[in-house]
């Protein structure tokens, strides 16, 4: 069994996977410090709300600042990023789910701050094939909320689960499947959301 058997079962299962097995902590805490870093020299903006000119902010939807991981930069030479290639270049062998890159960026919610239930596809596209957060949170007590809570797929109303954002936990999901919400907090909430999808990223 490999590093992945696990996870892509529960995905073939239920469509959804929850792990705080699969990264280690050190790597967590790099890409938390690298998170900072970034934020500290005001790299992060605004999540906004799909992709087209006409799409805004809407913080009362989703509250989150986020920063884009490039393609090729010395960030993206961390051991995480070639830990996810192997993931999709594993589910293409398995599945020939014709996955051909994959997206990242850091998240910071202050407290308060969410995500109202959505799923992870724009309007129109359907590159999006699955969606990864890797929680980054130090020591996170569970009454500071900030859950991730996944709904039914055929009833989105249903809550199914709900997962704190535990330091190196690895949540993995079918994009354009699964309803989701990110739960306000009550502590500045920070990870590393990305996609594994079948077009090109330039």
């Amino acid at each position: 069994m490999n590093d992945y058997d696990d996870i892509i079962r529960l995905l073939n299962q239920q469509g959804w996977a929850i792990t705080d097995e699969a990264i280690p902590v050190a790597w967590q805490a790099a890409l938390l410090a690298q998170a900072r870093l970034l934020w500290e020299s005001g790299q992060f903006s605004g999540g906004e709300i799909g992709r087209s000119a006409h799409d805004t902010r809407q913080p009362s939807v989703r509250g989150d600042a986020i920063c884009w991981v490039p393609p090729g930069s010395d960030l993206a030479d961390h051991p995480f990023f070639a830990w996810m290639a192997q993931f999709r270049q594993v589910l293409n062998e398995r599945y020939d789910m014709g996955l051909r890159s994959q997206e990242f960026h850091f998240a910071r919610y202050d407290s308060g701050a969410g995500y109202k239930k959505h799923i992870d596809q724009h309007r129109g596209s359907d590159h999006r094939k699955v969606s990864i957060v890797l929680y980054l949170n130090e020591s996170w007590d569970a009454s500071n909320g900030g859950e991730l809570c996944l709904y039914d797929p055929y009833q989105p109303e249903v809550e199914i689960q709900r997962f704190a954002p535990l330091g190196a936990r690895l949540a993995v999901f079918v994009s354009g499947v699964m309803p989701h919400e990110v739960l306000p907090a009550r502590a500045t909430r920070w990870s590393l959301t990305g996609w594994l999808r079948t077009d090109d990223i330039v």
